[in-house]
């Protein structure tokens, strides 16, 4: 392959010179500076011999983007370099460094003034040719194809709808809103930890001279649309970036016209060539700039449009904080304040006493009614309904906080419940379902398929099969990003929240239909105290509190340079912050988070399993859980020993410790895995069950315990369904049969798994 670097005609002085930084903007940096940063930020094999705290290529990439962001020219040999480097790993077949530098140029090209239709053309057919590559290069290949083949003809598209969905601003044509939701496990952000996280997201929102209004928004999407389409052969963007200044709320129009131009034109997708949206664009920067110049058409240097941080929300996940609430409010909020009509049930928006969010554990009752129906009419014991020991302890709390918001001006009726799934409502279940489904077969069996055996200890999958995928979800207008930060105990109450949530909506939809869900990782471990090193050197024992995150980190080194690295960043940031309380200029966490959600498409699927739990006690009702990673067990007699039992284990290379009779039934579904397994104690001896290392979810006196898979509420709707009328007993029949019965938790990462 012949060099190209002579040929490119983007790679010449001559047409660099015309995208020279206007005042304000970063000074130009050289080629090779740039090839030397992103040598310096690729994975390489021994990184995960180093010790995490060294690692620091999550800063230095942030440092990559800064240098180029507000500087054109920057951006736009950044582009030049990567995709040089790109077709180098090809050549060399390095792997490893492919979707690295591939993220980092996509990143790159959303912020980027203007591209020329040659480097558009070649950044495509290096995504083609990822296709006939594995997985997970594929799949990301496939995604970026697509992009870059409608960015190619509608430049500017992919910054405009980024802007619009994040910044939720009002339009007529593109109706999707995006937003993040960070929760922080309080165990592990206390004090100064949490400060420093909600301080840095705070900062964001005017990291970038103050706070950006919806009409600044609206703005920068004018100027890079106009920047991108017309390039400073046909566009001053000194000149553009003044008049749109000065026309106060007359922009809002422009930005109207302009995003209905560039809409239309990917509707119209193969039959056009982009020229009618290009000679479009020209007239309205034509008319935007002839009010004040004589000649609009004047080429000149091209301005930057920084790309904001999308909304976050900071939220300290305690027991009282109920995500599923957070999330409808915010859909209320958004749908009310749009055109858009997004649902024919507008109840559904209700949030006073909705049924949609009543605890999933509540026993129903039928009674008949012979009251007014009004709560305040009611006698304090005409609720039949009990609590179930299913996670009482967390579910029930945020419901009795909701009821206890201040309602006493009003009357209110008892929230009812539709009992039976409507046809609509169990197909969009099953339609979900049979897209986990698909990707989950994507990547593998049940010993973890792609990822071979480093799968059969996490029972974890991977992958976003959209190629082979019959069954796409469907649509929907609202995306909400769930970033949890904490170590393995934050995971097992997002798998235990995610679990109720799709048991709730099993019995009546309601953010499902409208809501897309992603769910994304950063984990941070608790800082030891400086007089706690014993409790802490008993907690270490017991294994690495961030075990998942140590497993994404190992299988997907993007996710090991820029996420797993925050977990020794954000304490050493909180203690700058304590001895230098001035906030950052420029936010890291949140612009880290904003690059996370971004371009973290890839799931991991981890199985979620379900534990029925026993007591010695005949008066105590079982309780029914799940968890995520680890399920304890603890015989209290024998605490005591355990100190001189590791002592005498240590002085002799064998022995044997007498201890408590457990048996242990299962089912045998192949040699190397147990689909069913249950353990109990022969003796009146009791133990203690502890889920996820969490204390808070700690079950003491038990007797005995029964774990397997956790069944997907949507796929038991179905089963339900079928068994009424008789339609093949248990055997599965139908689209039933393509469902996945497991219920997975699917964590976003950049590459997925990688073998």
């Amino acid at each position: 392959m012949r060099d190209m670097t002579n040929l490119a005609p983007w790679d010449n002085s001559s047409r660099l010179c015309s995208m020279e930084p206007t005042a304000g903007c970063s000074p130009t940096v050289p080629e090779p500076e740039l090839y030397r940063s992103i040598q310096a930020v690729l994975p390489k094999d021994t990184d995960h011999q180093q010790a995490p705290d060294c690692l620091n290529k999550g800063m230095l990439r942030w440092t990559l983007h800064k240098k180029v962001q507000n500087n054109p020219a920057n951006s736009l040999s950044l582009v030049w370099v990567l995709i040089k480097e790109l077709e180098k790993a090809e050549r060399w077949d390095c792997r490893k460094h492919i979707i690295p530098l591939l993220h980092t140029l996509m990143y790159a090209i959303i912020q980027t003034a203007y591209i020329p239709d040659e480097l558009y053309k070649r950044v495509y057919d290096f995504c083609k040719r990822l296709l006939t590559y594995p997985h997970p290069y594929c799949t990301v290949g496939l995604s970026y194809t697509r992009q870059i083949k409608t960015e190619r003809f509608n430049p500017g598209l992919m910054f405009q709808r980024m802007l619009i969905a994040e910044q939720r601003l009002r339009n007529e044509h593109y109706p999707f809103q995006e937003r993040v939701f960070v929760l922080a496990d309080p165990e592990v952000f206390s004090g100064s930890l949490a400060q420093v996280l909600l301080g840095d997201i705070e900062a964001s929102a005017s990291a970038s001279g103050g706070f950006l209004s919806p009409l600044d928004h609206m703005r920068s999407v004018v100027q890079h649309s106009i920047q991108a389409a017309l390039g400073a052969e046909q566009c001053n963007g000194s000149k553009l970036a003044q008049a749109l200044k000065d026309m106060e709320h007359d922009v809002e129009q422009y930005f109207q016209e302009v995003l209905a131009t560039l809409e239309q034109s990917v509707e119209e997708g193969s039959r056009g060539d982009g020229r009618t949206s290009r000679s479009r664009l020209q007239k309205l920067y034509s008319e935007i700039v002839t009010d004040i110049d004589s000649e609009p058409l004047s080429r000149g240097p091209l301005s930057d449009c920084p790309l904001p941080n999308p909304e976050m929300s900071f939220h300290m996940w305690t027991e009282d904080l109920d995500i599923w609430r957070e999330l409808a409010k915010w859909l209320r909020s958004s749908s009310m304040s749009e055109q858009f009509s997004l649902s024919p049930e507008p109840e559904d928006f209700e949030l006073g006493e909705s049924p949609d969010l009543i605890p999933s554990d509540k026993t129903r009752f039928s009674v008949m009614s012979n009251d007014s129906g009004i709560e305040r009419d009611l006698p304090p014991t005409a609720d039949p309904s009990s609590v179930s020991p299913l996670d009482a302890a967390s579910m029930s709390t945020s419901w009795e906080h909701c009821k206890s918001e201040p309602e006493s001006s009003k009357l209110s009726r008892r929230g009812g419940i539709k009992m039976k799934p409507s046809v609509k409502d169990s197909m969009v279940l099953m339609q979900d379902t049979l897209e986990d489904h698909v990707s989950l077969g994507g990547g593998g069996g049940g010993s973890g398929g792609r990822g071979g055996r480093r799968g059969t200890t996490l029972q974890r999958r991977a992958g976003n099969s959209a190629m082979q995928n019959p069954f796409p979800k469907q649509q929907r207008h609202f995306t909400a990003r769930i970033v949890v930060m904490g170590d393995d105990r934050v995971l097992g109450r997002l798998a235990k929240a995610y679990y109720f949530f799709r048991k709730r909506e099993s019995r009546r939809l309601f953010l499902t239909m409208k809501v897309n869900l992603q769910f994304y990782y950063i984990p941070v471990c608790r800082v030891p105290a400086p007089l706690s090193t014993v409790r802490e050197s008993v907690h270490q024992s017991k294994g690495n509190p961030c075990a998942l995150g140590s497993y994404l980190s190992m299988v997907d080194p993007w996710y090991n340079s820029n996420i797993k690295s925050l977990g020794c960043m954000i304490p050493k940031l909180a203690m700058m912050q304590e001895t230098n309380p001035v906030r950052p200029k420029d936010p890291f966490l949140s612009d880290v988070i904003s690059y996370y959600v971004r371009t973290g498409q890839q799931p991991v699927y981890f199985t979620i399993y379900f534990v029925k739990i026993t007591f010695t006690s005949v008066t105590k009702d079982p309780v029914e859980e799940v968890f995520l990673t680890h399920l304890e067990m603890e015989f209290p007699e024998f605490k005591h020993i355990l100190a001189s039992v590791r002592e005498k284990q240590k002085q002799r290379s064998s022995g044997e410790v007498c201890g408590a009779v457990v048996s242990m039934n299962y089912k045998k579904e192949s040699k190397i895995r147990a689909s069913n397994i249950k353990i109990r104690s022969l003796e009146s001896r009791s133990f203690t069950v502890t889920l996820d290392r969490d204390c808070r979810r700690t079950y003491r006196h038990v007797q005995s315990i029964e774990i397997f898979p956790c069944l997907d509420p949507g796929y038991c709707v179905q089963k339900t369904m079928r068994s009424k009328f008789n339609l093949g007993g248990d055997k599965d029949a139908g689209l039933t049969k393509y469902m996945s019965k497991g219920l997975p938790l699917p964590i976003n990462t950049f590459a997925g798994i990688i073998n």
